[in-house]
This record gives C-alpha cells, structure tokens and sequence, in this order.
C-alpha cells in the first residue's frame, strides 16, 4: 500500500505533514531537501492545474509594469527554482546578475534601442511600420533587470553530456530561464526577455568575462495585468502554429500518431486541422528572415521565447486538463 492509500492515524499524519509542507511553500519557505517529494509522488488535480495555468498563462511582459518594488523573498524563490533547472551533467553553468541600477538600465536601453536599428533592415519593408509599433522591452519600467548568463568553462574538467552536444551548456541556462519564468507567473510576476541586444556591447556594460555568454536578459517586475494572447498574436504579427501539424511519426515528416493528433485538437478546442499535400507542415502565416549565422545566443532566444503561450481548452476540467485554462 502507498502513504497516499493509507487510513487511520497512520494517514492522518501523513495528509497533515503534507499539508504543513505546502503551508510552508505558501508563506514564501523553499521547501528543504529532504522534504522534496520522493520518486512516484503525483500533483493532485488543483497542483496540476497550477502547473498548467503558469504554463498557458505566462507572457512576454513589455508594456504592464508597475512601480512597484520586488520583494527580495520573492526574487530568492524565483532564483531558488531557476537553479534547481535541469542541467547536463549536472554542471549549473548558470549566475544571475541582478541590475537595479537606472542609469545602467538606461544604458542598456539605449544598447536595445541602436540594435532594433540594426534589426529594421532585416524586416520586410510592408512590416516595417509595424515593427517601429510593437513595443519590445520594459527595460526602465520594470522594478529590475536580471541577465542570466552561461559559464562556459565551469564544466571543463567533465564532458559528460557535452562531448558530442557541446552546446548543452547554453540549453541547460534557457531552462533555468523557463523555471524563472513559470515561477514568476505563479507569483504574479511579469518577466520580459530581451533578445533584441547585440551581446559583445552588454558584456562589456556588465563587465562579463570573455568566457561567459548572456542568454537571456530579462525585465521583472510587478504588472497590472497578464494579457489574454501574446503581444505579437494580439498585434498581428505571428499566429500560434495548429501543433497537430508539428507532430510526427518515427521520422521526420513520418505520418501517423492520428489519434494522439485528434485529441490535441480536441484539448485545444479546434478540429484536427487537415493533411497538407506531402505530410509537410503548415508555414507560419508571417514568414521571417534567416537571421546572421553569426549571431550569438543571446540574439536567437527572439526566435523560440517572444511568442509566449495560451492555449485553449475545450474539455475545461475534463481528466487532467486545468478547468482554469482561460477560453
């Protein structure tokens, strides 16, 4: 018998310590090592509603910031769960500079600001009058600025998980980016990544060593509110792609897997889309631009982490879907 299937006394303490542990968590306590959950242990159905609703919820914060402070208890828990990301070989390249300053915020505006027009070429010239609209950072709004960087010597001396796949350094800093963030949502914080800066000119703003890469550089704070779509979705520049079309069998571009595509249609609230010619994937309605094979990470997170998350759910409540997720 598990401890969740226990009754009498014996499950009675059980319930009352867990409950203790999350009354904890609640107060603003890390939970402690040794009262991590043990392997086999699942979320009930209100925990793993939370875990979905950070999830679809989450945005790309540019334009909501508030004046207001951030609590460093609060700043600590989301740096404790951006440090406990999954990282190869478990080397944590990671550190987090914090910048509170306004006039180093202003620089780093300004370092924003020539990139964006270096960037305006590379923008189809009917999009371009769109782009000089969207609003892209909340640099000087936000309550600060964290930059989360790769150490990349921190692991020299193993390269277990990086002999073949040496970049799994910098992948292993963008899911400690991700923890921030869906931490962030679960406290009501807004976070904004920063990808349109030119990363040789913020390291030396920020005196970071040669050997060290910024991946993410990231505006927090306190916002009003979490927009129901995407900024670039809500202003007309990108549509979210329809995943069944994205989801392949054994290969790649393999058909099958129908029935796994059904029912992500079916939780997303849309009929399956249909078969392209080919089996190819459906193009994105807003085709862009190849960026510089030279450019660094730092740049190349705009492409996968701007366009932030909600999906829709038609079977609200219905097995382990979250009833929260927003129609």
């Amino acid at each position: 018998m598990i401890p969740s299937q226990k009754t009498g006394l014996a499950g009675i303490v059980i319930r009352m310590v867990r409950r203790m542990k999350w009354i904890a968590i609640a107060r603003g306590h890390a939970m402690p090592e040794h009262m991590t959950a043990s392997i086999g242990d699942g979320f009930d159905q209100s925990a793993r509603d939370a875990v979905y609703r950070a999830v679809f919820t989450r945005r790309d914060v540019r334009s909501h910031f508030l004046p207001t402070a951030l609590d460093d208890d609060v700043l600590a828990r989301l740096l404790l769960a951006a440090h406990h990301a999954p990282s190869v070989g478990f080397m944590q390249p990671w550190n987090f500079i914090v910048i509170r300053d306004a006039g180093r915020r202003e620089k780093v505006r300004d370092l924003f600001l020539a990139a964006r027009e270096q960037e305006l070429p590379a923008i189809g010239e009917e999009r371009q009058a769109l782009y000089r609209k969207l609003k892209l950072e909340g640099i000087c709004e936000s309550a600060l600025n964290i930059c989360i960087t790769c150490d990349r010597q921190r692991s020299k001396g193993s390269p277990l998980g990086r002999w073949h796949n040496p970049e799994m350094d910098l992948y292993s800093t963008v899911c400690a980016v991700q923890n921030f963030w869906l931490a962030a949502r679960a406290e009501g914080v807004g976070v904004g990544w920063v990808s349109i800066i030119e990363a040789q000119a913020l390291k030396s703003l920020l005196s970071i060593p040669e050997h060290v890469t910024p991946v993410a550089y990231l505006c927090v704070g306190r916002v009003s509110e979490f927009a129901p779509k995407p900024d670039l979705e809500a202003h007309g520049w990108g549509r979210r792609l329809p995943l069944p079309e994205l989801i392949m069998s054994e290969t790649f571009s393999g058909q099958g897997e129908a029935p796994l595509k059904s029912t992500v249609a079916r939780l997303n609230g849309a009929d399956a889309a249909p078969a392209t010619a080919a089996g190819q994937p459906v193009a994105p309605a807003v085709p862009q631009r190849e960026p510089p094979k030279e450019a660094s990470a730092l740049s190349l997170s705009s492409l996968n982490f701007d366009d932030a998350s909600a999906s829709r759910a038609s079977q609200a409540g219905s097995g382990t879907w979250p009833s929260m997720v927003p129609k």
